[in-house]
């Protein structure tokens, strides 16, 4: 009982949290990308070494992009943007910035998604910005229909 007595508190303080934080929109935030006050984190440089693209790229494709979803209990929001490869190429890129600061943005994470349209849970996002090198504890769920003769092992 204890236990759940501590949970529920838990998620009210964090609802109270989410009440008091203050929602910013992509737009409020251009003026520090393009003024230059804006950190890149070590994340997004392990992204940029790992996958060819350069802070240019990350920063154009939040200034031509579009908010995706909005985590205020973080304060931070996933960006959807391009990045364009004359002629005709444009590859997605996904930006999570952070706006906790009243001054500047700190960058935490871009990649390239395999499906760019897809919204990312809290989690997940957690998930990949991880820096203790912990890989998430996984529970596989067989689905309803087959029976446990029928998964292939």
């Amino acid at each position: 009982m204890p236990a759940t007595l501590a949970l529920l508190r838990l998620r009210l303080d964090r609802r109270r949290a989410v009440k008091g934080a203050k929602i910013r929109r992509l737009e409020e935030l251009l003026t520090h990308l393009r003024e230059g006050r804006y950190r890149i984190g070590p994340h997004v440089a392990k992204h940029m070494v790992q996958e060819g693209f350069t802070e240019l790229d990350v920063i154009q494709a939040t200034q031509w992009g579009r908010e995706l979803a909005v985590y205020p209990e973080d304060q931070r929001m996933l960006v959807l943007g391009y990045m364009a490869f004359p002629p005709r190429l444009r590859l997605p890129l996904h930006v999570v910035l952070e706006y906790a600061q009243p001054r500047w943005v700190d960058i935490v994470t871009a990649f390239i998604p395999r499906e760019p349209h897809r919204v990312y849970s809290r989690a997940r996002v957690a998930a990949l910005v991880r820096f203790d090198g912990e890989v998430e504890k996984v529970r596989w769920v067989r689905p309803r229909f087959l029976s446990e003769e029928q998964i292939p092992r």
